[in-house]
């Protein structure tokens, strides 16, 4: 029996404005998130990712095409006839009532029976690791432990879909990290499908069983992180999701040449003429300048992060890619500013991208 999607939009069109000040939102969007999954919206400011999590919630209606939840067409549905909730940015609790009494709240408005209302609160307190909180003001509590009361206020109705609307961005970074571990746990254990939106790829990342990485309006590309980080589609998803080395090549049989006329081993899928390729700095080695299959080139820098060494490193053509080195890997000595060295790319890791 096949397992009946927790969201479909269809064609989904979201304009704001008339004529020619009309400004596309979203742009004939189409995707599937399946049931159970935590699926994550991500890009930068006014990619759409918002807007499409609003038309999910009920909160904006499409210019055109339909959103489906657990298989009913919803899209003409206000808020309160879809079997969902959302966490805000702000997450809109009430300071003068107790942590309990806000994760009851939404369950009380519904006329759901005290004793039932009870019950739920307790699980929910039980889930997010706040029973010794039940008694406080939300006031009194720090943003971390106030997120976890809007999270389980949010969860306590049982809806199919959780719409999580940028829940860390006010966050400091390592309460982030940690909200991040606590955000997956909930998910699993709950199995209820969140749709998380962040424009923080180490947050979409780590949390996601699948990303849509959203630029103007369009998903760029859709899959699991693994996938979207090590086979980006094109340049865009390849620069938003960590950082990438781009370098213009040519097509030739067998592999790519660059303009320095090194011929290095690609799938060009026969293409000729200028192509785009894309390496990840840590698929970049640092060798002798005599080493086999080398490319020759000079350091033009370095900086130290700790667990790695970043060189910016100049090709003979004068195009300038990064190299990631772990620390400790290749000895403790620093390659100095204008040293000659040689590079290779790990075998498989170097892509030419579709634009």
């Amino acid at each position: 029996m096949a397992v009946t999607a927790a969201i479909m939009a269809k064609d989904v069109t979201k304009a704001f404005g008339q004529g020619e000040t009309v400004v596309r939102a979203l742009d004939n969007v189409s995707c599937e998130i399946r049931t159970g999954e935590f699926f994550t919206l991500l890009g930068p400011s006014g990619c759409g990712k918002t807007t499409l999590l609003r038309l999910i919630a009920g909160f904006e209606m499409p210019s055109a095409g339909q959103i489906l939840i657990d298989g009913q067409d919803v899209t003409g549905q206000p808020p309160n006839r879809r079997a969902v909730n959302t966490v805000f940015q702000s997450y809109a609790l009430f300071p003068h009532l107790s942590v309990a009494e806000n994760i009851g709240f939404g369950l009380k408005m519904k006329g759901i029976a005290k004793p039932e209302v009870d019950r739920t609160v307790r699980e929910m307190l039980a889930l997010v690791r706040l029973e010794a909180m039940a008694g406080r003001k939300t006031s009194q509590l720090s943003g971390g432990q106030q997120q976890r009361v809007a999270l389980a206020r949010a969860l306590a109705p049982r809806p199919k879909v959780l719409l999580l609307d940028e829940p860390l961005s006010a966050l400091d970074l390592k309460l982030r990290k940690e909200m991040q571990v606590e955000l997956k746990r909930l998910q699993t254990e709950t199995g209820i499908t969140f749709v998380f939106v962040t424009h923080d790829q180490e947050e979409a990342l780590t949390m996601s069983d699948r990303i849509a990485v959203m630029s103007a309006g369009k998903i760029q590309q859709l899959g699991a992180p693994r996938e979207i980080y090590t086979k980006p589609r094109n340049r865009f998803v390849a620069s938003f999701i960590g950082e990438t080395n781009f370098l213009t090549a040519t097509g030739v049989p067998g592999g790519a040449k660059l303009a320095s006329g090194e011929v290095i081993a690609v799938d060009t899928g026969g293409k000729g003429g200028q192509i785009t390729l894309a390496v990840r700095p840590e698929h970049v080695e640092i060798t002798p300048p005599e080493a086999q299959g080398a490319i020759p080139a000079e350091v033009r820098g370095s900086v130290y992060f700790g667990t790695d060494m970043n060189y910016q490193i100049a090709l003979p053509d004068g195009a300038e890619i990064e190299a990631c080195v772990q620390s400790g890997v290749t000895g403790e000595a620093l390659i100095g500013q204008g040293a000659k060295v040689g590079i290779r790319f790990a075998p498989g890791s170097v892509l030419m991208l579709e634009d």
